[in-house]
């Protein structure tokens, strides 16, 4: 089985972010989150405090401003076209996409693409809160061995070196940086 990342990997750009600024177009009160968002983005990723997954939970507080189900499905109308093409044309039945992405925002076009197997971040859309680590690093070793073996990856391609641990379970890993995919740089 072949194994994709899904941000920046699969999809052209971060599917939160975009996600994020079409919902603050269709409803202005997002913007109201954006404070939060910047004071975790600053202890998280300036002063070096604080988790990962607690940064995130104040990024996905957004969504519960949102009519939620309607808003990803037409958010995908918009922006499937941004699904590579490298991948398109070599997606196979048995892919699995694993992602740092909540669940909630990937299932739609996964199912719409006829991806049977998608491991994402769980997240209570109403709350922003993780019913679970974010699935990101290690943590994506540790999630796709609760449904597979870890033996059973004949390709992995991803856009960052995080997910390195993932890289070490394939049989050939693949680093994508825009339409460029090179072997990865172990």
């Amino acid at each position: 089985m072949n194994v994709y990342d899904f941000d920046k990997t699969i999809y052209k750009n971060d599917s939160t972010a975009d996600f994020y600024f079409y919902s603050l177009i269709r409803h202005p009160k997002v913007i109201l989150y954006l404070p939060a968002l910047t004071l975790g983005y600053a202890k998280f990723y300036i002063f070096k405090k604080g988790t990962k997954t607690a940064f995130k939970e104040k990024v996905m507080k957004f969504a519960s401003c949102t009519d939620l189900e309607k808003d990803v499905l037409n958010f995908w109308k918009g922006h499937k076209h941004l699904i590579k093409d490298y991948y398109l044309n070599q997606q196979k039945e048995d892919d699995v996409i694993i992602s740092a992405s909540p669940e909630f925002l990937l299932r739609p076009i996964c199912d719409e693409l006829g991806i049977k197997h998608l491991i994402c971040s769980r997240v209570n859309p109403n709350t922003g809160k993780f019913t679970g680590l974010n699935c990101h690093g290690k943590e994506k070793v540790a999630r796709f061995e609760e449904l597979f073996s870890r033996d059973s990856v004949d390709e992995f391609y991803s856009d960052s070196l995080s997910d390195t641990p993932m890289a070490e379970l394939a049989k050939k890993a693949f680093m994508v940086k825009g339409d460029k995919i090179t072997d990865w740089p172990f």
